[in-house]
């Protein structure tokens, strides 16, 4: 799977293929080969799971009331990890 192909995978599709990866790469049955190409296929879908929950992260705001009553939002305090 290519650059191009990885970029059309929704977060969950992502996420699914990386979890399937290092259960293979744990399972400890797979040729040095095989693992080196996974793990380069693991890290590139790693970057692409990071880069859409930042792009969601930026997405989401929060609402906040003035004493006024007036609405108007904010970006959403989220902790670092």
């Amino acid at each position: 799977m290519n650059t191009e192909e990885l970029s059309k995978l929704n977060f969950e599709e992502a996420l699914q293929m990386l979890e399937n990866i290092v259960r293979e790469l744990e399972g400890g049955r797979i040729k040095l080969d095989d693992a080196v190409a996974s793990y380069e296929k693991a890290i590139a879908l790693k970057q692409l799971c990071e880069n859409k929950l930042n792009a969601a992260r930026l997405k989401i705001e929060k609402i906040e009331v003035s004493p006024e009553g007036k609405l108007s939002t904010a970006p959403l305090d989220v902790p670092e990890m």
